[in-house]
């Protein structure tokens, strides 16, 4: 059986998925990368068939709406039929106007009538409800796997892109969910079950509405494939103004400073005027379609009518029965232009559909074991061993080139190198937010890719360089540390990092708000707070991304000190931008293009005169110029 013809909406590229990843055909034919461009052939009709299949809150409502559908067609198909009945035997019939029969047939109309809107509305309740159920699985199961996706894919280039695909790409499809599907659903069986009933009236009538609404077909084919075309450049452009957007609203404070208003808004404004332009150019396909598919139903009723009282002893059709065969033209005309009307809606939320199965097929890179073979990190400091380690982002440079290296158990190391080195890499590696392109990275003798992934959560804790906080109190964010940490776990983690003075020297204390990814707090006081957090979790390996960047001086002595305290008993690898980190270090990794060049404590590597002694000189002469001088 040959497989309908569909819409190719992209060209295949070459692969760039590394290996373990999943092939071409587990991804079912479907696919575009995170930077919006397609990566294979898409279409529509697999697009459906794959949103049905992914989505089980669908296949479990479609049926019960399917039969609702069908009880209401057959209750409309009731109305046409008693007016036949009305008109031969209670008003042209032979014995006259007959009011009894009129009055019957006409309550039972109205009976059904009122039958056939209670099940319409209780199939609308029930399809909104699936809807809802619909989006919200797709929704969460689109946040579940991009928070799966390596560190590779949540650059600062795709966030508007993984933003707009799980909020506007998914709200496009919500009036397809909640009307589009509706329509979809019960209009084709009205439309079946219509013709079948003008057959009944007259085979030549119906043949004749019939030939002249399949002319519409070859006309909607030739629009439905410009129309899904022109509605997934939309959301392409979608996901750029919301890039744009984003990038704006978080840089506010540096766009203002530096006077950069006049040139982001003019970026703004040429992203929302071809954004615009798009939606313009998709939506004349379904301007240009309306009145075709109206006109065409106009002229069939009109052939109806006039062949019908022309012929109407050839057609053996009488008064009441060409009268009945008009309503039910009348009825397949609804369905019809109803279709008409959610044709461009079903090609957007097609579009947006594709755009998220799109970020669906990202293939995982990062895969977990599985549960019967993962194992458990032991407790207390854990050792570190990196094995031959090499590593590079999608289609780039490579960051790490063979990295070997042994870090025994509550040691405290400090990474250094200038920037682009590796070095951040080689932490986030440590944490597993990616694999190594190849080697291995053993922690507490257990390979990390073989690491429960509860276990490493609770065993491999990162600070990372932003401090990032959520909007909510600073004793929240240091209870997120661990599920079920208390108020007391949180209060316990200040003092033990000795940021008591500091956290009574704010306004409200630990119940102190710090807004919008901690935007009320300092750098540094942000840093203090996410420390504070990795203390109430307590891992064995605690990770540093350049903690004390970007700090004063006495901010960075707080840090230091929390650091002290936080270092106690565990591993802890900081990734240093100031060397006063490293001076206090067990262990000193240097780093250069990706590789280790150099290791030990730092006099020796002071003394030794190589990579570290040129930074630590660099740094101590950039001190001294930037301290200040008094008289």
């Amino acid at each position: 059986m040959s497989e309908t013809p569909d819409i190719d909406l992209g060209r295949t590229r070459p692969s760039e998925a590394p290996a373990g990843a999943r092939s071409a055909p587990d991804r079912a034919g479907i696919g575009e990368d995170l930077d919006g461009a397609a990566t294979e052939p898409v279409k529509a009709l697999r697009v459906l068939r794959r949103g049905i299949a992914m989505s089980p809150e669908l296949r479990r409502g479609v049926p019960a709406i399917a039969a609702v559908g069908l009880f209401a067609a057959v209750g409309r198909l009731i109305v046409p039929v008693m007016v036949q009945l009305v008109l031969d035997h209670g008003v042209l019939g032979a014995d006259g106007y007959q009011p009894g029969v009129v009055w019957t047939l006409s309550l039972a109309a109205l009976a059904a009538v009122l039958v056939v809107a209670a099940a319409s509305r209780f199939a609308l309740i029930r399809l909104v409800r699936m809807a809802e159920s619909v989006l919200l699985g797709l929704r969460v199961r689109a946040f579940e796997h991009i928070h799966r996706l390596s560190l590779a894919a949540h650059s600062e280039s795709r966030r508007g892109v993984l933003v707009a695909r799980v909020t506007s790409d998914i709200e496009a499809m919500a009036l397809f969910m909640q009307w589009g599907a509706y329509s979809w659903t019960i209009n084709p069986v009205l439309i079946l079950a219509t013709l079948a009933v003008m057959l009944f009236y007259s085979w030549q009538l119906t043949l004749l509405v019939s030939v002249l609404h399949l002319l519409l077909l070859p006309f909607l084919r030739w629009i439905q494939r410009r129309q899904i075309a022109a509605h997934s450049r939309v959301r392409d452009r979608v996901a750029d103004t919301m890039g744009h957007t984003s990038e704006a609203v978080s840089a506010a404070a540096v766009i203002r400073a530096y006077g950069y208003r006049g040139a982001m808004r003019a970026r703004l404004d040429r992203a929302v005027d071809r954004q615009y332009e798009t939606q313009l150019s998709a939506f004349k396909w379904w301007a240009f379609m309306l009145p075709v598919v109206d006109l065409v139903s106009s002229v069939a009723l009109a052939a109806a009518i006039v062949a019908g009282v022309t012929w109407s002893d050839e057609l053996g059709i009488g008064a009441g029965g060409l009268v009945a065969f008009v309503f039910l033209v009348r009825l397949l005309i609804r369905p019809i232009s109803e279709i008409g009307e959610v044709f461009d809606n079903t090609q957007a939320a097609l579009a947006a559909w594709w755009k998220v199965m799109g970020v669906l097929d990202t293939p995982v890179e990062v895969v977990e074991p599985a549960p019967d073979e993962a194992r458990e990190l032991p407790d207390g400091p854990l050792p570190v061993e990196v094995r031959g380690v090499d590593f590079s982002y999608r289609a780039g440079e490579p960051v790490l080139r063979g990295v070997d290296v042994a870090i025994p158990a509550d040691a405290d190391v400090a990474v250094v190198g200038e920037t682009g080195s590796g070095k951040t890499t080689f932490a986030r590696l440590l944490a597993r937010l990616a694999d190594p392109s190849s080697g291995d990275v053993i922690i507490g003798g257990v390979d990390l890719r073989a690491v429960a992934p509860d276990a490493r959560r609770r065993g491999i804790r990162m600070v990372p360089q932003d401090g990032f906080l959520f909007a909510a109190t600073i004793e929240d964010n240091i209870r997120y540390g661990r599920p079920g940490a208390t108020e007391a776990d949180a209060a316990a983690a200040v003092e033990a990092l000795g940021l008591q003075r500091w956290m009574e020297g704010l306004p409200a204390g630990m119940h102190t708000p710090v807004g919008q990814r901690g935007g009320r707090l300092s750098v540094g006081e942000r840093q203090l707070v996410a420390l504070a957090r990795a203390q109430v979790a307590d891992p064995g390996l605690l990770l540093l991304d350049e903690a004390t960047s970007a700090v004063d001086p006495e901010t960075e002595e707080a840090l230091a000190v929390a650091m002290a305290h936080l270092s106690q008993g565990r591993t802890t690898v900081s990734v240093a931008h100031r060397l006063s980190t490293a001076e206090r270090a067990d262990l000193v990794l240097v780093f250069d293009d990706g590789r280790i060049v150099e290791q030990g404590r730092h006099d020796e590597l002071v003394e030794a005169g190589g990579a570290y002694a040129r930074l630590h000189e660099s740094w101590v002469g950039n001190t001294r110029r930037a301290a200040p001088t008094g008289r």
